[in-house]
């Protein structure tokens, strides 16, 4: 991995590989739900939208037949923290990919008929997701969690909100918060060294120099929220505080979150799933932002074994926090994090997504031996103090469902 600093400062961090053929190139920002506002929230996920929808040179239909051409791949996502504009190209076209995607980071044209367009896009992707309880409810935990700091906000925001925006209200966002400061370019992929002087001519011209991005530190609450809509199933979540993504404990995060209900081997699973046919789906994960963190386990289940799972759910995180780990759930979730480290290693997606990350959200890369050494020194007693410390307060609870009796009445100090 090499990083570089074009002339105006931007950093630009590629890894070459060259026994492939294809590229994955992206331009990573530092923007998302949490630098929003109540009143813009959303307006990250629309500028996303609108830079697909054409420029003064290229059209959005000009953007999609180009890449179609090649056989290549473009998208963007928008989370939280971050949104990230990528391609995935044969190695030969990576000019074109850069070149189209300088065109709509720089010059995308915010034509007010495509905004309309892409407002409705968004009203029917609100209403697709309102229509979806299982995912409704990660954005409720998020609010149960988070209380009113920005991430507890929605990626998508609001209709009203969205409503009120037009081609200046984005530009101006873009202002403040498409800087350099804020701007990372990764690459991966058959690359030579003549790459950084293909980002510098389309991006050395890059002059929004902005200034640090202060966001207050997020406290968790343990909140309860329930939001009624008439499903066959209950769809609850229910987190703990969870770890910062430059936290030293962060991998032993990982190995808990695969024992408690990260695959079909994980306690969760069995428990629920396996043992008594209580749900289809029931999983855990854990999300990082650069402060802060919640460890969150999803369950989907009929309303009149609500309670039995969430007792049972009880059972597996009280016996945990009180016996830890056994030797063979730590080995095998060591084995498990390694194997899917250096799986993802082949992909060069994967590669191009690990580079933007960590240049952006840490400013610093870890090498794989670095990563090994940090899974293998983690330890029993490091489990030990990650649950103590998750379990010191009560957690919050989100559901989506017909009745909420259950979850209503759940006591949720009881891991306190």
């Amino acid at each position: 991995m090499n990083k570089y600093a074009l002339s105006n400062g931007l950093r630009v961090v590629v890894e070459q590989i060259p026994t492939c053929r294809s590229v994955a190139f992206g331009i990573w920002v530092k923007t998302g739900s949490r630098y929003e506002s109540e009143h813009n929230n959303g307006i990250s996920h629309f500028i996303e939208h609108m830079l697909f929808k054409g420029t003064d040179k290229y059209s959005a239909k000009d953007i999609a037949e180009l890449f179609d051409g090649i056989g290549g791949n473009v998208n963007a996502f928008t989370s939280k923290e971050y949104t990230c504009y990528f391609a995935k190209v044969l190695d030969e076209h990576l000019p074109l990919a850069v070149e189209v995607l300088a065109d709509m980071f720089f010059r995308s044209a915010f034509d007010p008929a495509e905004l309309d367009k892409e407002k409705n896009v968004i009203y029917e992707e609100i209403a697709m997701y309102e229509d979806t309880p299982d995912d409704m409810v990660h954005d409720l935990i998020a609010k149960a969690a988070f209380g009113n700091h920005s991430l507890g906000y929605p990626i998508i925001g609001t209709e009203d909100n969205l409503s009120a925006m037009h081609s200046d209200t984005l530009r101006q966002y873009m202002a403040e918060h498409y800087t350099i400061p804020n701007t990372v370019i990764s690459l991966a992929g058959n690359v030579g060294d003549d790459v950084v002087e293909l980002i510098e001519r389309h991006f050395g011209g890059f002059a929004l120099a902005g200034s640090a991005q202060e966001k207050a530190q997020p406290q968790f609450h343990s909140d309860y929220i329930y939001h009624h809509k008439k499903t066959e199933q209950n769809h609850i979540c229910l987190s703990l505080p969870g770890l910062s993504a430059k936290d030293d404990m962060l991998y032993a995060m990982i190995l808990l979150n695969n024992a408690i209900g990260g695959g079909m081997s994980s306690r969760l699973f069995q428990e629920i799933r396996e043992k008594r046919g209580l749900a289809y789906s029931v999983y855990s994960y854990h999300t990082s932002y650069q402060d802060g963190g919640m460890f969150t386990i999803y369950t989907g289940t009929a309303p009149k074994q609500t309670a039995e799972v969430l007792n049972i759910t009880m059972e597996v995180l009280s016996d945990i926090k009180a016996n830890g780990l056994t030797p063979a759930e730590l080995k095998k979730g060591k084995e498990q994090m390694k194997g899917s480290l250096i799986l993802s290693l082949e992909s060069t997606s994967s590669r191009m997504n690990r580079l933007g990350k960590n240049e952006l959200m840490l400013g610093r890369h870890y090498s794989l031996d670095e990563m090994i050494a940090r899974i293998e020194s983690v330890e029993m007693e490091h489990i030990r103090q990650l649950t103590d410390q998750m379990m010191a307060q009560p957690f919050a609870l989100a559901m989506v469902g017909g009745s909420d009796e259950a979850a209503a009445n759940f006591r949720r100090d009881q891991l306190v």
